[in-house]
């Protein structure tokens, strides 16, 4: 199953193409190719190291609350076995 996972940005270098975003704690670099240039506090949907859409705060918290609730109060890890 392939999931992509809402993400906060926290900085971002446009040069460059990348940024850094916060899932589940965890800070990790993304590329940002296929999106116009987010900005830090921006959300956006990543999957596979790659920002792939922007989202609204409303619409990325709720996703969240719901991959949560699928896979468990442990937050965003691997899903249960």
């Amino acid at each position: 199953m392939c999931v992509a996972v809402p993400a906060r940005v926290k900085t971002a270098d446009p040069a460059a193409h990348t940024a850094i975003v916060e899932v589940g704690g965890a800070q990790i670099s993304i590329r940002t190719d296929l999106v116009d240039e987010p900005q830090p506090e921006e959300w956006v949907l990543v999957h596979a190291g790659f920002a792939i859409e922007k989202l609204d705060e409303a619409t990325a918290l709720e996703t969240l609350d719901l991959l949560q609730e699928m896979w468990g109060q442990e937050g965003l890890g691997a899903p249960p076995d």
